[in-house]
């Protein structure tokens, strides 16, 4: 079946798909009781060293390295110093790692290697686990290991103290894909009792198969029709909004099936039930609400909604901790996390710009919008115009490079975006002379 052979061609999935009977293997051990916490830990701390080793090769060194030094950063610093020193010492690295992905496409015109694109994305993920792991000690959420490495138990002491941070910050259902798991959520589901909650179930697993089944039928389906019409480089006029939808609906696919593949190995490791649920802590939070983001008519929602985790651990690592500008601020770093490609820059600042033009056209349409009718036609047409702004921007961050966003900024399409911008600019102007 085609729609097979595409999914299971694609690196990430490959793996990913062969990481499920370790996955079911550490569950069916958790269940029977045949794990230790210390083996438990051990466990998936060994899966993930080998998938880094099977997916990057000698680029796994590239995940294994800040891994180990943020670790020692966790067990030699004050709780209140962790983060900081975290923080820089994780983004200078995956920083100097993006410049190689740079230097390779940019200066010597090359395609990077697959296998370092991989690491590149397992890094960035690390980078997740790594400020969350140090947002937490910092906040007091999680007990700090701070003098462990200065205190004078032995060396098996030292180990055993860090073997959760290890095993946290590389086991393998998270290392190249999945929503952010927090390390209590981790903690919880590592120690807890199956006796107690379901570890996974078969229902939700098979649930999530047949999703998968249909986005890749869709896939292949959207993707025929994107190959038979013209590209962005040889469309004309109004047929090039018709070819960034498509192309960007099939990117949307493709990344839906991805979000449901990951989220279904965590789920089959029993990292997707209740079991890590702390009180007050929000549940599971899975990538991909492709009905939210399907039917809204927001930019703001659909900013929240897209890659759920990821979006809630920007507005905790920055918009919570911004005083000026904090929209910007959180796009901004965005960019930077993805890697400051010209079209990552241009395309989430400008998400940036759309998002607070949402907040302001809504804000100003709920005020003087009464009527169903209207607010039925209102709903539609910003329906409409929010997936091709949507569209636009996906296509930016994409397509990445200069040429290739030139074109997307000459077409037809750049006139959805500039809409919003002399609206946000004229209500914000009104909104100053009423005051």
């Amino acid at each position: 079946m085609e729609w097979l052979r595409l999914f299971f061609l694609h690196p990430v999935s490959f793996y990913q798909g062969a990481a499920f009977p370790f996955a079911f293997l550490f569950n069916y051990l958790c269940i029977m009781d045949s794990f230790s916490t210390r083996a438990r830990y051990l466990f998936l701390l060994a899966g993930g060293g080998a998938l880094a080793v099977a997916a990057m090769g000698p680029y796994a060194v590239l995940v294994f390295t800040p891994a180990v030094c943020t670790v020692a950063l966790l067990c030699s610093l004050d709780p209140q110093q962790v983060h900081r020193w975290t923080f820089c010492f994780q983004m200078s690295w995956q920083t100097l790692c993006h410049l190689g992905l740079h230097y390779t496409e940019y200066y010597l015109h090359e395609p990077p290697s697959v296998r370092f694109c991989i690491t590149l994305s397992s890094l960035m993920l690390l980078t997740q686990r790594v400020t969350s792991l140090s947002l937490d000690i910092c906040e007091g959420k999680v007990e700090a290991a701070s003098g462990g490495i200065r205190s004078r138990s032995s060396l098996s002491g030292h180990v055993c103290k860090a073997l959760p941070y290890f095993s946290y910050l590389l086991f393998f259902p998270a290392l190249l894909g999945g929503s952010l798991c927090s390390f209590q959520r981790f903690q919880a589901c590592v120690q807890g009792s199956s006796a107690l909650y379901p570890r996974y179930s078969f229902w939700a697993l098979s649930w999530r198969g047949l999703q998968i089944l249909g986005l890749e039928c869709i896939n292949v389906a959207v993707s025929r029709m994107v190959d038979a019409g013209a590209g962005l480089t040889d469309c004309q006029q109004f047929e090039c909004i018709y070819v960034v939808w498509t192309t960007a609906g099939l990117f949307k696919l493709t990344y839906y099936s991805h979000w449901i593949l990951d989220d279904s190995l965590l789920h089959a490791a029993g990292f997707g039930s209740e079991l890590g649920q702390s009180p007050g802590e929000e549940g599971y939070v899975p990538d991909a609400d492709i009905w939210t983001l399907e039917r809204t008519h927001r930019i703001s929602v659909f900013a929240r909604k897209w890659n759920q985790s990821t979006a809630r651990w920007l507005r905790r690592l920055v918009f919570q901790h911004s005083r000026a500008w904090p929209l910007l601020q959180t796009f901004a770093f965005s960019a930077w996390w993805h890697g400051l490609h010209p079209g990552q820059v241009f395309g989430f600042l400008c998400w940036a710009v759309m998002v607070e033009a949402d907040y302001v056209i809504h804000s100003f349409a709920n005020e003087f919008i009464r009527s169903w009718p209207m607010r039925l036609f209102y709903r539609t047409l910003t329906w409409a115009h929010t997936q091709l702004i949507i569209a636009y921007i996906m296509l930016a961050v994409e397509v990445r490079s200069f040429s290739s966003l030139w074109l997307l900024c000459n077409s037809y399409n750049s006139v959805f975006p500039v809409v919003y911008c002399i609206l946000l600019l004229l209500l914000v102007k009104r909104k100053h002379k009423c005051k």
